[in-house]
């Protein structure tokens, strides 16, 4: 049996959550290393949008999707360093997720980060963000999905 825990968030309220499936970003994503800890919310049945909500502080939440979703030549370099704290091998599990910036009103404006990418060895549960360079994917690059999609994603 999994073991669930609660939190209140500034976003949903209070979220339940399975205590093995909380992620440990150990150096904290890009200019928030004070928080290390968060637990992964689907945003809506069958939508490809996910919710990275930090569990020590309730107002930081951030929009993600796995990028090869939806930009088929998306590739990932992950640096041998980053590779090895990890504790990742060939035969290693993980997930790659981005994170999806929408323009207040402008939901046609949706980027993601693909020069930022967020490993997650799916194992450990362990997870850093990348600085990745990769010719032609920018720290906003521009996501195009359905209009369902868009709806959804601003809809939260």
């Amino acid at each position: 049996m999994r073991t669930t825990t609660k939190a209140l968030t500034t976003r949903f309220g209070e979220i339940e959550y399975a205590t093995d499936d909380v992620l440990t970003v150990r150096d904290g994503l890009l200019g928030f290393s004070g928080h290390q800890k968060y637990a992964l919310i689907e945003h809506k049945e069958g939508s490809p949008f996910r919710w990275l909500q930090c569990l020590e502080e309730p107002a930081l939440a951030f929009l993600i999707v796995d990028p090869f979703q939806f930009i088929t030549d998306y590739e990932v370099n992950i640096p041998d360093a980053k590779v090895e704290e990890l504790g990742l091998t060939a035969e290693t599990p993980h997930v790659v997720y981005t994170i999806v910036t929408i323009p207040r009103g402008n939901p046609e404006a949706m980027t993601v980060n693909l020069a930022g990418p967020i490993i997650v060895n799916a194992v450990t549960k362990e997870a850093q963000q990348v600085v990745v360079e990769s010719p032609g994917f920018s720290v906003k690059h521009p996501l195009v999905v359905s209009n369902k999609a868009n709806t959804e994603a601003t809809a939260a």
